[in-house]
């Protein structure tokens, strides 16, 4: 995915700078970037699933939703 920011007429260079990064912020090409870091097996996966539900139903319990 190619991002491009082109200087506005009288904007500084930290202003420039500034708007690419929230750019880049609000597209999620970190998050995106992040996932792919490093290899997660199939069965991983399902364990850090499983997980994340179970974090989940605690603390729906917890606060008293259902």
């Amino acid at each position: 995915m190619s991002m491009q920011v082109s200087i506005r007429e009288g904007e500084s260079q930290e202003s420039l700078l500034r708007r690419f990064q929230r750019m880049v912020q609000t597209s999620g090409v970190l998050r995106e970037a992040k996932v792919y870091r490093h290899f997660v097996s199939r069965g991983e996966k399902e364990r850090m699933k499983a997980q994340k539900s179970a974090r989940r139903r605690r603390r729906q319990m917890n606060t008293g939703q259902r």
